[in-house]
């Protein structure tokens, strides 16, 4: 496919699913996504929300995007941790000394309710600077996040 037929067909998506927010994700458009139910495009963009809700720095935003009962594992190598405060508990002292923290979505891919995203997370941070390159498995039930594993492609702590 030619880059003029892929930016077409990238629009159309977009304007026949009535999700021109999309328009502002980061990650890369693939053929794939024209090939998106509404059910998933609306998964994208719930994953999407989520990976922006990090900048904000609040915990509280990023686990509304998911269930009460949800369960991340921060790399393969981690146990998981079950629940909203096992998040937070997790995730708190990388916030706490983060100046800034951004997740980039380079691409996704998305199928029924899981969703897949190669990303670069960046913890902005004088004490303890990270940049890690992965990739994200979230499978989304009613509309929430309710599985969140990462795995490991690099890490910079430079």
């Amino acid at each position: 496919m030619h880059e003029e037929e892929r930016s077409i067909d990238r629009r159309s998506v977009l304007g026949a699913t009535g999700l021109a927010a999309l328009a502002g994700l980061t990650a890369t458009r693939t053929a794939a996504a024209a090939s998106w139910s509404e059910a998933e495009a609306a998964n994208v963009q719930l994953v999407y929300s989520f990976c922006t809700a990090w900048s904000t720095l609040d915990l509280n935003l990023v686990t509304a995007h998911m269930t009460e009962d949800s369960v991340y594992r921060m790399t393969e190598t981690t146990p998981p941790v079950t629940g909203h405060q096992a998040l937070i508990d997790q995730m708190q002292p990388w916030v706490d000394t983060s100046n800034a923290i951004s997740f980039r979505i380079l691409d996704t891919f998305a199928k029924g309710p899981l969703v897949v995203n190669h990303r670069i997370d960046t913890f902005s941070s004088e004490s303890r600077p990270l940049t890690w390159e992965g990739v994200g498995v979230f499978l989304v039930q009613e509309g929430k996040i309710k599985e969140w594993f990462d795995y490991t492609i690099r890490v910079d702590r430079g």
